[in-house]
């Protein structure tokens, strides 16, 4: 079956009520934001007690979050992220376009040793993203990051390990899923328009039996 291509219009900044459905295809990796525009600190806190709530492994919860809804912390933040390695040439998102707030998620190296860290920086990623996106937000999980020295920036104690960065804020541009090619590239890439397309496989090429 031949899926046909989908635009994935900017959250609205009012309160969603959308499906679970919605919410998945809306949420997509932004890149590029309304920098100035806020995002309030007790939204951020509100995304953590999302994640608070997803499950971890063993339930022995070793993640902790350091949130930055300030533009000086924001500013100590970005040099240390990079953004869609393949998109060869640009060199993530200009001033004005940048990340409006941040949700670091550390690792408590001191709850490590009983279950380690598993697949729980995952699960609370796309949690509190599709929180986000709820609240008319939009965001992406970065894990192309300098670590030791964004722990380093922020006076982190010696514990707590960055393990992802989720990068928030109103989306300033529109993301479109397309079918995935002939030639199998997975590759996204952006059009004259600064469209940013994001080729999926198809739910048949997916569902083995």
């Amino acid at each position: 079956m031949r899926s046909r291509p989908y635009a994935a219009s900017p959250p609205s900044q009012e309160r969603s009520h959308m499906s679970l459905a919605d919410l998945v295809a809306r949420n997509r990796s932004y890149r590029r934001f309304h920098e100035d525009e806020p995002v309030p600190l007790e939204t951020l806190r509100d995304l953590v007690a999302l994640a608070r709530l997803a499950p971890s492994t063993g339930n022995f919860q070793p993640l902790k979050f350091f949130l930055s809804a300030d533009p000086a912390r924001n500013a100590a933040i970005f040099p240390h992220l990079a953004f869609a390695a393949r998109l060869r040439g640009w060199g993530g998102p200009a001033q004005g376009e940048r990340p409006a707030a941040y949700v670091v998620i550390l690792g408590d190296q001191r709850l490590k040793a009983q279950s380690g860290f598993g697949v729980d920086p995952g699960i609370v990623a796309q949690t509190m993203l599709l929180g986000a996106v709820e609240r008319g937000l939009g965001g992406v999980i970065v894990g192309a990051v300098k670590r030791a020295a964004l722990a380093q920036a922020l006076g982190l104690p010696e514990h707590l390990e960055v393990m992802l960065v989720l990068a928030l804020g109103r989306p300033r541009e529109e993301v479109i899923v397309e079918e995935l090619p002939e030639s199998g590239d997975t590759a996204y890439w952006r059009d004259a328009a600064g469209r940013h397309h994001v080729p999926k496989r198809s739910l048949d090429e997916l569902i083995v039996g």
